[in-house]
């Protein structure tokens, strides 16, 4: 599909609204005409999720470097890191409000929430997994593997059975901006807490620096970012997928890749946080290429790219969140932004 910054094709050839890349997203800014054109359709079967009446929406803007969104059925809030500042933000639905929720955070990024709706962060800073309790007290999951520290934990999710699933490629650890400078301790790789004995499996170890992960509906498939190519010139870039055997992966191989078309040139940027609709698809925050490549790509369960959702910053990471689980939050670069769809997030968190 060649995909450029001036017009859009569909499968069907109908030609779709030059996407306004430059607009502004500021309050009181002028109203988009709709259909919000920075939501493109490549594939017919993006249609039946797509946007109708509903418009990208800048919900806060300021931080460093947002990462981890994660909505909180309990609290009906979006929660999400601003990973250089070391501080945790809330959002609030009902009138907008934005506050400090921890601070210091531990140099958190990903963010998720378990069974009974608490909070599950990893923090770069000290290199471990915690939980935070309803008392307010921290429960520290994961910091150790073999006897020596983590990297730098990155993103988890949680299984029906209770485990925690998370990646540790190291980037807290590489720099000072988003953590502490030190080396590696591990080789990266995705680990598993056990529920019951809280015992610590590492899972996979394949993918160069794995980042963001979800899983599929029916949890048989997990799907992880492989980030590695910032670092290791062999590395692609891509996303990988396991079948899901208990408590181990099988069957490894890759989803799709992050090629694209752009103004007639292949470009290739990161994935980075994903999560799953309903239907299987695969929402993929994105960037590190530019206008008409960095934002949302949402690709099929057979790997085929059927959406964009072009934003002006790099997008990190994505979640569905608000009472129906249709509201897709985005935090990219300084700015947390959302948009209705018409699809549902497989998992609340």
């Amino acid at each position: 599909m060649n995909t450029t910054r001036r017009s859009f094709l569909t499968t069907l050839g109908t030609l779709v609204t030059t996407p306004l890349l430059a607009r502004d997203f500021s309050p009181g800014a002028a109203p988009v005409r709709y259909p919000e054109p920075d939501v493109i359709a490549l594939d017919d079967r993006f249609k039946a999720i797509k946007i109708g009446n509903a418009s990208i929406e800048r919900l806060h803007t300021g931080m460093r470097w947002a990462e981890g969104p994660a909505w909180s059925g309990a609290g009906q809030s979006l929660m999400w890191s601003d990973i250089p500042n070391d501080t945790q933000l809330r959002w609030l639905p009902d009138d907008g409000h934005v506050s400090t929720i921890h601070k210091p955070a531990g140099f958190s990024n990903g963010n998720t929430f378990d069974r009974e709706w608490r909070q599950i962060s990893c923090e770069h800073g000290t290199r471990r997994v915690v939980r935070y309790e309803p008392n307010g007290e921290i429960t520290v999951l994961a910091e150790k593997f073999d006897g020596k520290p983590f990297n730098a934990p990155n993103d988890a999710v949680v299984a029906p059975d209770g485990a925690i699933w998370f990646t540790d490629p190291g980037y807290g650890a590489l720099f000072e901006y988003e953590g502490k400078k030190l080396p590696l301790e591990q080789k990266e790789a995705v680990y598993r807490i056990d529920p019951a004995t809280a015992k610590i499996t590492r899972v996979t170890d394949e993918i160069f620096k794995p980042n963001g992960l979800c899983f599929s509906p029916d949890y048989k498939k997990l799907y992880v970012a492989d980030t590695g190519s910032s670092h290791y010139k062999e590395a692609p870039k891509n996303i990988k997928v396991w079948d899901v055997d208990g408590a181990k992966l099988k069957n490894g191989k890759e989803y799709i890749s992050m090629k694209m078309d752009v103004d007639g040139k292949e470009a290739a940027g990161q994935a980075d946080g994903i999560r799953c609709d309903t239907e299987g698809n695969v929402w993929v925050g994105a960037g590190w290429v530019g206008a008409g490549y960095d934002g949302v790509h949402i690709f099929a369960p057979d790997g085929q790219r059927i959406g964009l959702i072009l934003l002006p910053e790099i997008c990190s990471n994505v979640c569905f969140g608000g009472p129906r689980r249709n509201r897709l939050f985005m935090t990219a670069s300084q700015s947390l932004y959302a948009v209705y769809v018409e699809a549902k997030g497989a998992h609340w968190c």
